[in-house]
C-alpha cells in the first residue's frame, strides 16, 4: 500500500493540543441530577424508614429517650449502609459506562490513530467506517460508497447516501455510518454538536424496569399494604385494651415493621450492579442490567463463524487459476495468477479495513514491480450486494485507462460469467477442494466496459472470470473446549454464516461441532413457513449463505419454539439480529458500533469462552440472589409471627419484642442478604444443569414454600422456646432473653444452611467466602456484648443467661434449622449432581 494512502495527513500533535485549549473536550456538558440527592430522596421515601421515624418520635414523646436515641442511631446506620450499597453500584456502572464507550480513528500526522471519542478536537480528520458510531459532526472531504443512519436525529430509519458534492454533506455525532468510508473534518464537538443540543431531553428518558425488579417490587408493595393493614388492626386491638395511644401505636409499629422485607430491593440492585462488574473485570460487559437476569436462561447460541469460531486472521493460502486450471500455492507465482491477485486488489476498498481486503492489498504490495494504486481513482462504484453477494469497482487514471475488476461469492460470479462446461467444471472441483480443507473463497472477474454511462446494476456488466482465491481462517485454538461446556450446560448451539456449506461444514468437523452434516442456506429457509421454519430450525444447526433477514428470521423462529436465544454477530448485517435476541452478544475488538449499539453484552477480547463464563456468573448470580431473597423471607416469618402469635392469642408476655428488638434483627439480616450472599462461589454442579426456564420467579409457590416451611419451622422453635420458659415460670425478660437467642441462632445456622439447596452444610463450609465467617462472628460477638455486658443488657430488657439456658436456646435455633440438611440428603439421592 502507498505510504500516505489519505487526502490528507490530518492535525499535528501541536495542532491538536491548542485545539483541545481553545474548544475542550468532546464531552456534553448540560447539567445532569444530583446523585446522591436522588438518593437520600429515596431513603425517605422507604417505608421502613418512616416507621423508625414514626417509632423514633413516639419514644422520645413517651419519655423514653434512649430508645428514641438508639432508633435515630439506627436510622443514621441504615442510611449509611444504603448510601455505600447505592454508591457501589453505582461505581461499579458507571466503570462499565466508560469501558462500552465507543472509540474512534483519526487521521494524525499523516497516519490513522485510535483515540478515545472525547480526545476528538475541532479540525480533526475524522475517519469514518462501514459500522462506526460518530462522534463528532465534520464535513465529508473524501468518502467510498458512504452512506449513514441518521434515525436518531430525524427519525427516518433508510440509510441517506452522502459525499462531499451532496447537499448535506456533513455527518452528525450520534449517527452510525452503514456502508462504505468516510473522512470528515470536525467542526463541531460535545454540546455544540446537533446531538449535544437535544442531549438534554435525551438525559431525562428513564430506564425501564426489568421483570424481575417489577416483581420484586410488586411482592414488596403488597407486603407494604399488608404492613399497613396490620398496623391499623393491632392498634386498634391494643388502644381499645389498654386506651393507651403512644404504647399501642408502638406494639402495632413493632408488628409492622416485622413484616416488611425491605431489604430485598437492596439485595437486587447490589447483586446486579456488583454482578455486572464482577463480570467486566472478566472481560464481560453488561450493556443493560436485564441481561444479568437472562444469561442464566439461556437455551441456545447463535454464533458466526468468522470472527467467533475462528481467529479472523485471513491470509491468502491458495490460488486457483482458470488459465492453467490448477490449484497452486503462493510460493512461484505465474503472471497470470498475480493478475488475478491484482484484480483481486482492485476489486476491494481502496482503504481496507476488513481483513480479507487487508490481506489481498498486502499480498499486492509483495508481487507488484510498481504501485499503482496512488495513480489511479475510483470513479464509480457498485457495492456489496446481491445473494450471495458481490461488489465491483471502476478506477480510472490520468490518461483515461480504465480497471473494472469485481469479486464476491462464486456463485454470483460464476452466474455472471461465460465459461464453458469444461470450466465450469474445473471451477467446482476447485471450490469443492477449497471447501474440504475449510478455506474461504473468493470468485474474481474482470469487465470491460468503455462508455461512462455506466448500467444501474454490476449483473448487467459483461464479466471474464479470472480465478479463484482460497483464505485460511484458522479456528480458535479453545473453541472445541467452549463448545464442550455450551452442550455441558444443556445449551444447543447453531453457527449461522454467510460462507457457503462446504466451507462452514469442514471447520465444524475440525472442532467438534455437533450437527455439522446437515445445513440449511439463507434463500432455501426464506422459502419455508413459519410453522416449517420453527421445525427446521429446531432440528438443524448448521445455516449458511445468511443474510440479515434470514438471521432474523432464524431468531424470531427459535423464539416462537420458547427458546432463549443468545446471538453473537459484529457486522452491521448483525444489527437487526443481535436486537431480536435476548442476548445480543457483540465482539469488542472486531465488532461494529452498530452491532455493539444492538447488543446488550459486549466480549472485550472476542473470547467465545468468555460467554461460558458469562452464563455461568448469570446461573450464579441468580441462584445467589434466590440464597438472599429466600433467607430475608425465611426469617422474617418467625419475627412477624413471635411478635404477632403472642398479642393475638393473649399469651402471658403478649409483647415479647419492641422496635428495638426488631430494628437490631433487621440490621444483622441486611448485611447476611445483601452482602454475604452476594460473595458467594458458583456451586459444583452450576454449569452441569439445564438452563432455568426464564418464566421461574421467587414468587410463586413453588420457589417461596420451601422459605415458608423454613420460616414456620423456626416460629416453632422460637415459640416452642416461649411456652417453655413460661412453663419453666420465667419472667418476661428472661423469656424474650431466651426467645430472641433462640432466634439470633436460626439466623446464624440459617446463613450457613442456605448456601446450597442441594449440598451439605459440611460441603458449603469449605466454600471460600470471607464474610460469611466474618459477618457470623460479628453477631455472635454483639449477642454476647448484649446479653453479658449489663447496661447493654438493661436497655434491650434482656438477662444474663446461664449455661444451660443459653445451649438450649442455640440448641433449638439450630434444630429448627438444621433439619433441611434431611431435605438435601433426599434430593441429592434424586437427583445426582451430574447426571
Amino acid at each position: 500500500m502507498p505510504e500516505n494512502k489519505f487526502n490528507t495527513n490530518g492535525l499535528t500533535d501541536a495542532e491538536v493540543l491548542i485545539a483541545r485549549e481553545k474548544y475542550g473536550l468532546n464531552v456534553s456538558t448540560y447539567k445532569k441530577s444530583n446523585r446522591f440527592l436522588r438518593a437520600l430522596i429515596g431513603m425517605v421515601k422507604e417505608p421502613m424508614m418512616i416507621l423508625l421515624l414514626a417509632a423514633s418520635t413516639i419514644y422520645f414523646i413517651s419519655g423514653k429517650t434512649s430508645d428514641g436515641i438508639f432508633l435515630v442511631s439506627a436510622i443514621v446506620l441504615i442510611s449509611l449502609i444504603s448510601l455505600f450499597q447505592n454508591a457501589r453500584s453505582h461505581n461499579a456502572l458507571e466503570q462499565l459506562k466508560d469501558i462500552i464507550k465507543p472509540k474512534c480513528k483519526v487521521v494524525r500526522n499523516g497516519i490513522a490513530v485510535e483515540i478515545k471519542t472525547e480526545e476528538i478536537v475541532i479540525g480533526d480528520s475524522l475517519m469514518v467506517e462501514e459500522g462506526t458510531f460518530i462522534s463528532a459532526d465534520g464535513v465529508i472531504m473524501h468518502s467510498n460508497d458512504f452512506s449513514v443512519n441518521e434515525s436518531i436525529l430525524t427519525g427516518e430509519s433508510m440509510a441517506v447516501s452522502k459525499d462531499k458534492t451532496t447537499e448535506d454533506n456533513k455527518i452528525y455525532q450520534g449517527t452510525t455510518a452503514v456502508g462504505g468510508l468516510a473522512i470528515a473534518t470536525v467542526f463541531a464537538i460535545g454540546s455544540d454538536t446537533k446531538l449535544g443540543k437535544i442531549g438534554k431531553s435525551l438525559e431525562a428518558i428513564t430506564d425501564e424496569k426489568t421483570p424481575l425488579e417489577v416483581q420484586i417490587g410488586n411482592f414488596v408493595k403488597k407486603m407494604a399494604v399488608a404492613g399497613a393493614l396490620v398496623f391499623l388492626v393491632v392498634w386498634a386491638i391494643n388502644y381499645f385494651h389498654s386506651y393507651n395511644l403512644y404504647d399501642s401505636l408502638l406494639k402495632a409499629l413493632t408488628l409492622a415493621m416485622s413484616i416488611l422485607p425491605e431489604e430485598i430491593p437492596i439485595a437486587f440492585t447490589t447483586f446486579m450492579a456488583i454482578g455486572a462488574w464482577r463480570m467486566m473485570k472478566e472481560g464481560i460487559v453488561v450493556k443493560q442490567m436485564k441481561t444479568v437476569e437472562t444469561l442464566g436462561s439461556a437455551t441456545v447460541i447463535c454464533v458466526d463463524k468468522t470472527g467467533t469460531i475462528t481467529e479472523n486472521k485471513m491470509s491468502l493460502a491458495k490460488i486457483f487459476s482458470l488459465t492453467s486450471g490448477e490449484i497452486s500455492s503462493l510460493d512461484a507465482l505465474s503472471a497470470d495468477e498475480k493478475h488475478l491477485i491484482t484484480m483481486a486488489m482492485w476489486a476491494s476498498e481502496p482503504i481496507p479495513f476488513d481483513p480479507m481486503e487487508v490481506a489481498l492489498h498486502e499480498a499486492y504490495s509483495a508481487i507488484a514491480k510498481k504501485d499503482q494504486r496512488p495513480d489511479f481513482l475510483m470513479v464509480h462504484e457498485y457495492p456489496l450486494s446481491g445473494k450471495p453477494p458481490m461488489m465491483t469497482h471502476i478506477f480510472e487514471d490520468q490518461s483515461g485507462s480504465r480497471i473494472i475488476a469485481a469479486k464476491g461469492a462464486a456463485e454470483s460470479i460464476m452466474a455472471l460469467a461465460a465459461l464453458t462446461a469444461g470450466e465450469t467444471k474445473s471451477v467446482l472441483q476447485a471450490i469443492k477442494d477449497f471447501s474440504a480443507a475449510g478455506y474461504r473463497i473468493l470468485a474474481v472477474a474482470e469487465s470491460r466496459f468503455a462508455t461512462k454511462n455506466y448500467p444501474k446494476t454490476q449483473q448487467e456488466l459483461p464479466f471474464e472470470f479470472i480465478g479463484l482465491l482460497a483464505f485460511y481462517d484458522p479456528p480458535k485454538k479453545n473453541i472445541a473446549s467452549v463448545l464442550e461446556h455450551f452442550y455441558k450446560a444443556g445449551i444447543k448451539v447453531k453457527i449461522i454464516t454467510g460462507d457457503n456449506a462446504e466451507t462452514t461444514a469442514a471447520i465444524a468437523k475440525q472442532i467438534g461441532f455437533a450437527g455439522y452434516e446437515e445445513s440449511i442456506s439463507g434463500d432455501a429457509l426464506m422459502q419455508l413457513s413459519d410453522k416449517a421454519l420453527q421445525v427446521r430450525v429446531a432440528d438443524t444447526s448448521l445455516f449458511t449463505r445468511m443474510f440479515p433477514e434470514a438471521k432474523l428470521k432464524i431468531i424470531n423462529a427459535l423464539k416462537a419454539n420458547n427458546e432463549i436465544v443468545a446471538m453473537t454477530g459484529d457486522g452491521v448485517n448483525d444489527g437487526p439480529a443481535l436486537k431480536s435476541a435476548h442476548i445480543g452478544i457483540a465482539m469488542g475488538k472486531k465488532g461494529t458500533e452498530i452491532a455493539k449499539q444492538a447488543a446488550s453484552l459486549i466480549l472485550i477480547n472476542d473470547d467465545l469462552s468468555k460467554m461460558v463464563d458469562a452464563i455461568g456468573m448469570g446461573r450464579k448470580i441468580y441462584a445467589n440472589l434466590k440464597k438472599a431473597i429466600q433467607f430475608i423471607i425465611s426469617i422474617h416469618i418467625p419475627i412477624i409471627l413471635t411478635v404477632f402469635i403472642p398479642l393475638a392469642l393473649g399469651w402471658i408476655y403478649p409483647n415479647i419484642f419492641s422496635p428495638i428488638h426488631i430494628i437490631f434483627l433487621e440490621l444483622i439480616m441486611g448485611p447476611t442478604c445483601s452482602v454475604v450472599y452476594e460473595n458467594e462461589p458458583m456451586e459444583q454442579n452450576t454449569m452441569s444443569q439445564k438452563p432455568r426456564p426464564f418464566t421461574t420467579t421467587f414468587f410463586n409457590w413453588k420457589e417461596l414454600s420451601t422459605s415458608i416451611i423454613q420460616g414456620l419451622v423456626m416460629t416453632v422453635g422460637t415459640l416452642f422456646m416461649y411456652q417453655f420458659c413460661v412453663y419453666q415460670e420465667y419472667n418476661e425478660s428472661l423469656t424474650r432473653t431466651m426467645v430472641f437467642l433462640t432466634l439470633i441462632s436460626a439466623n446464624v445456622f440459617l446463613t450457613f444452611e442456605n448456601r446450597s439447596f442441594y449440598y451439605s452444610i459440611i460441603t458449603t463450609i469449605k466454600y471460600k467466602n470471607n464474610l460469611v465467617l466474618m459477618i457470623a462472628g460479628l453477631t455472635i460477638a454483639i449477642t454476647a456484648l448484649m446479653l453479658y455486658v449489663k447496661p447493654i443488657a438493661d436497655f434491650f430488657a434482656l438477662e444474663h443467661l446461664n449455661f444451660r439456658q443459653a445451649a438450649l436456646s442455640i440448641g433449638i435455633g439450630c434444630i429448627s434449622v438444621l433439619w433441611f440438611e434431611l431435605v438435601k440428603i433426599g434430593k441429592r439421592n434424586i437427583q445426582p449432581a451430574n447426571p
